[in-house]
């Protein structure tokens, strides 16, 4: 398993690092997470742990809810993940994922949703460059043709066109951990996010990071 956590993101700021050179970076608030289940292919199919992060009132849970809790003996979480394997779990219930977990200098993954812009253009949405600006040319900011007259008189799928955007999963790979505040439950990283601030991020160890020599 890559080692995963559930976090916040808090906004962005900017650092110095040792060469006086200005970094811009996110402060994401990871952790720590509490695991809650522990998934195996015997008992439900496939091998997985269940982690937690946050908290939460158990009067605003639900009986189901408060007995999964209940059942792991931990507080109750705001946000529940799960976390695929590979293999076999080794993790137990109760075990506390926390941001120490990174270092500096480290690349990771972050996953989250990105900001909905609701249904827009294709000026916005894919950047087409518009028609005349001119009066008279009625196409300032179309698409242009989309379809054919006669054959094979349909709209190919996939074609660009405006519609709704934003508000889907991405994954940003290989972002460098620049400072790590264990105190805090803070980690700074290099760059932006996906997703505004106070939105739910997932960061992982890189899936697909260089190995140095």
């Amino acid at each position: 398993m890559l080692y995963t956590l559930i976090g916040k993101k808090l906004g962005m700021t900017q650092i110095y690092d040792g060469n006086n050179s200005l970094i811009p970076v996110t402060v994401v608030e990871a952790g720590p997470c509490c695991v809650v289940q522990v998934k195996t292919e015997e008992s439900d199919g496939y091998n997985a742990i269940q982690i937690g992060f946050g908290t939460r009132k158990a009067s605003r849970l639900s009986n189901a809810q408060r007995g999964h809790f209940k059942r792991a003996r931990v507080d109750p979480a705001r946000r529940l993940r799960e976390v695929r394997f590979a293999g076999k779990p080794d993790t137990k219930v109760g075990e506390v994922f926390t941001i120490e977990g990174f270092f500096e200098g480290q690349k990771v993954d972050v996953i989250g949703l990105t900001k909905g812009r609701g249904f827009q253009g294709v000026v916005r949405r894919f950047g087409f460059s518009g028609g005349p600006a001119s009066h008279g040319s009625m196409m300032h900011r179309r698409g242009g043709s989309y379809g054919q007259c006669q054959w094979p008189g349909e709209v190919y799928k996939g074609r660009k066109m405006p519609g709704r955007m934003g508000g889907g999963r991405r994954t940003v790979q290989n972002l460098s951990v620049v400072k790590v505040l264990s105190d805090k439950n803070l980690i700074l990283l290099r760059g932006s996010v996906p997703g505004a601030e106070g939105s739910e991020l997932i960061l992982r160890a890189a899936k697909k990071a260089r190995k140095t020599a």
